[in-house]
């Protein structure tokens, strides 16, 4: 029987609880257009989300060439068939009228449309310009989460050995660098240990800094039928402010922005303490254990707690349960990923399960998650400051080895520093040595921190701006080409989810006329700028995502993500696969690191690790010295204060983030009437004691300041944690009257405008949790409200404050919990 539900006002749906240990039940997810009856779908076409980084199976309907709607794949190891707010109302953004349908060139400072062949013939000649004058160094690429793996590894090769430069980097460096990171310096490489099949099996779940209810919308719903099952996991909830995931926790922690590492040591200093320690593991399958312990003998939760305004009572609660689990399970994300010492307090997390011995079992494991759907690809093929498949640009071994698989010479390859990174060429541009960024899937004049800064980098007449999107973003009407670009449904391509499963997503209808796949926008210009291997014959010899899926394959043969026993009929018989699958693993692995870490053997680690506090990248003599046999390395860190505190002109912290209805710039949700009506502005939350401090009332409209910026919105007074302010950052200009900047009748509404610029300083990830503000009213209520969400961490701390949230019409959807469905229903046309 199918049901239907508001998907808005109930985003996780309906529950289907479980015990532990046993399988997840099958929920089908559906949402069709107004007045599409399910029988007259003409066909379902496999793919996957899109709108975060899950990885949640799903088919596409068509009818005469159109979508019309999607559902969950019943048998897919990752949703078992649900679909979240995202997943089902996001997909009609492709279909708006304002898509993007021809190229775009600066003439007489206006972007007027002219023809695909004007457009690339334009950044083929400057290309080969900057190329002669400059050399490869004045030639960047900015790229995203959102593309197909087989279109990163190509923009990876055209970049680093077509055109010769260090400057490549994707928009995961703001969300997910950090988990690139701290796994490598915990386990010598990318890639996650864990799975999502862990929720399944363990007794306690530690969520730090990550709202999973709202990021990873479907593995919440896993959680959720958890708890109401059979012996259901203790939760531990780290985060300041009172998510979903904090109502549902045996322990919430809500700490001081920037004190995670103060926090992460009083725990691991409590659990050390008590001798709840693995240490035959420790002993067989790591080093720095002493060091460890040394560094947090001192850091009791007393200590702590004075840091972290946390009670240290809570703290040693805490302690507690992560230190009697019998198979713990952590997920991180960016309440630890965007602060000063983002990679010191990921690593700890580690360390607690290296110390624990909690990896490799199933509900044993650790997943530093990603915000993107394809982050992880991003990663694997070297298009995010790394080398591709997971190679060591300090190994010289590593470099020839790509140089064969590419048929070039190692010294094409630049290797001589580490991979630009973002926040770097940015700055490089800046001051006038980038002088060629091509930008795609990305909007960084949202998106970037301190926003005045970025608009007037992206305007300078000397940087020439390549912005490839599906609309004219903030970004692309500062640039001097625009192309136009297809998206999800349009075009053919794998995605690789955070747990490291592997979907294939096919093209379920056209492209608008004059929209381009990324894959053969680049496939273009490499072939324009006649880029060429060392005997002579094209550097890029694949034409279509296929072919380009087989060149990928044997680039990743051997090492840590391999994909040789993937084909793309095999994902579309089999569904998602997790990675590694060769032929000892033809069916892929769930776990990693199930005997010992094999990957953090100084011959064929990904990095030799970084110094913590000053992001100084360790030689192979240190490396090997540390860890000889290749063992897990547990790295100790001190906590360090943020480097902006609040003083009394700026007497709040202000952190930013992401609301369940919208991803990144709303370039796509804010297209979607549901999730657009679920949201439709930016707003600012304060905690109940600061706004009666300050004589403030739910809907008052206020302005957060900071040394860089302000930004207003009407407030919305909830269960933050007090002296802390939330804001968060989707919301640009694209839909004002502004147009990509505020101006006089168009008040600041980007988080970002606030934001500094400065990063973690082994990631480089940037920091947007700790900005030091002030907050004032512009204006009474007046009768407005807040345009918050009630259903999420934005909810009231007065549920009878503002109505309840609502989506566009029509905002319900179908969920049926039935595991048998005829086999004609799971046909793929």
């Amino acid at each position: 029987m199918h049901a239907s539900v508001d998907r808005i006002g109930q985003p996780w749906g309906g529950r289907t609880p479980y015990d532990r240990h046993e399988p997840w039940p099958v929920r089908v997810d559906s949402f069709l257009a107004e007045g599409v009856d399910p029988r007259t779908v003409q066909r379902w076409v496999q793919a996957t989300s899109l709108l975060h980084s899950d990885g949640d199976a799903m088919d596409i309907a068509v009818v005469d060439g159109h979508m019309v709607g999607v559902r969950g794949r019943a048998q897919d190891r990752v949703n078992h068939g649900r679909l979240g707010p995202k997943d089902l109302y996001g997909w009609q953004a492709n279909a708006s009228a304002d898509r993007l349908t021809s190229p775009l060139v600066r003439r007489n400072g206006r972007l007027v449309e002219c023809d695909w062949a004007t457009a690339m013939e334009r950044i083929v000649s400057r290309s080969r310009e900057l190329l002669e004058e400059r050399g490869p160094g004045s030639i960047g690429f900015y790229t995203t989460g959102q593309l197909f793996l087989e279109e990163y590894y190509t923009l990876a090769v055209l970049a680093r050995a077509g055109i010769g430069t260090n400057h490549l980097d994707g928009n995961t460096r703001l969300c997910t660098s950090t988990a690139a990171e701290a796994l490598k310096e915990s386990f010598g490489c990318d890639g996650q240990p864990g799975s999502y099949d862990d929720i399944d099996h363990a007794d306690v779940i530690a969520l730090f800094g990550h709202n999973i209810a709202e990021t990873q919308p479907v593995q919440w719903m896993r959680v959720l039928d958890r708890l109401d099952g059979g012996d259901p996991p203790r939760l531990v909830c780290v985060d300041p402010r009172l998510t979903q995931v904090a109502r549902r926790s045996a322990v919430h922690l809500a700490p001081r922005g920037g004190t995670n590492v103060a926090l992460l040591n009083a725990l691991l200093h409590e659990i050390i303490r008590t001798e709840r320690v693995d240490h035959d593991y420790i002993a067989a399958h790591t080093v720095g254990f002493e060091e460890l312990a040394s560094q947090v003998r001192h850091c009791t939760p007393r200590w702590a707690a004075d840091i972290c305004d946390v009670p240290a009572a809570r703290i040693g609660e805490a302690a507690e349960l992560l230190g009697t689990a019998d198979r713990l399970l952590s997920t991180v994300l960016q309440g630890v990923y965007q602060s000063h010492q983002a990679t010191a307090a990921a690593v700890q997390i580690n360390n607690l399960h290296l110390i624990r011995g909690m990896l490799g079992r199933p509900g044993a494991g650790v997943l530093q998650m990603n915000g993107q759907p394809t982050a992880q690809n991003t990663r694997e093929c070297g298009a995010n400051g790394d080398l591709p498949g997971f190679r060591n640009w300090q190994n010289d071994s590593h470099v020839a080895d790509l140089a064969k698989v590419w048929n070039v010479e190692p010294k094409t390859i630049p290797h001589y520093a580490p991979p630009t990174h973002a926040m770097q060429m940015f700055r490089y541009a800046e001051q006038g040595s980038i002088r060629m960024l091509w930008i795609s899937g990305t909007n960084p004049a949202v998106s970037l921190p301190e926003l005045s800064r970025i608009r007037s980098v992206l305007s300078q007449e000397r940087l020439f701006v390549v912005v490839q999107d599906l609309f004219l973003t903030e970004t692309a009407q500062l640039a001097d080409v625009v192309l136009p670009a297809a998206t999800w449904g349009e075009k053919t391509g794998t995605c690789t989810n955070a747990d490291r499963t592997v979907h294939l997503c096919n093209k379920a209808v056209d492209p608008p006329a004059g929209a381009r796949p990324d894959l053969d926008i680049f496939l273009d210009y490499a072939a324009r700028m006649d880029f060429r291997d060392k005997d002579g014959g094209p550097l890029i010899t694949w034409h279509d995502p296929e072919s380009a899926f087989e060149a990928w394959k044997r680039c990743s043969a051997g090492r840590p993500c391999d994909y040789t026993g993937l084909t793309y009929d095999k994902l579309r018989t089999s569904g998602g696969i997790q990675w590694p699958c060769h032929e000892q693993a033809p069916d892929g692995t769930e776990r990693l690191y199930t005997d010992g870490i094999p990957w953090a053997h100084p011959d064929v680690c990904e990095s030799y690790g970084k110094d913590l506090e000053t992001g100084a990248s360790n030689d192979v003599v240190e490396y090997r010295s540390l860890n000889p046999d290749g063992k897990g390395v547990i790295k100790a860190a001190a906590y360090l204060p943020p480097h902006e505190a609040p003083d009394d002109d700026h007497p709040f912290q202000l952190t930013t983030g992401r609301t369940l209805y919208h991803f990144h710039t709303r370039t796509k949700t804010a297209r979607a009437p549901q999730l657009n009506a679920a949201a439709p502005d930016v707003w600012v939350e304060a905690s109940v004691s600061d706004a009666s401090a300050l004589g403030l009332e739910e809907g008052d409209l206020v302005e957060v300041s900071t040394p860089r910026g302000a930004v207003q919105g009407r407030l919305r007074i909830t269960g933050i944690r007090p002296g802390l302010l939330f804001v968060p950052f989707h919301y640009g200009y694209w839909d004002t009257k502004a147009g990509h900047a505020p101006d006089g009748d168009t008040p600041a509404r980007a988080a970002n405008e606030t934001t500094v610029t400065d990063w973690d300083p082994a990631s480089k990830q940037p920091l947007f949790k700790t900005a030091a503000a002030a907050l004032r009213r512009v204006e009474h209520a007046d009768g407005h409200t807040s345009p918050a969400p009630t259903t999420t961490a934005s909810a009231p701390a007065r549920t009878d404050a503002v109505p309840a949230t609502t989506g566009g019409p029509p905002a319900h959807a179908t969920e049926r919990a039935d595991a048998s469905r005829d086999r004609d229903e799971q046909d793929i046309g």
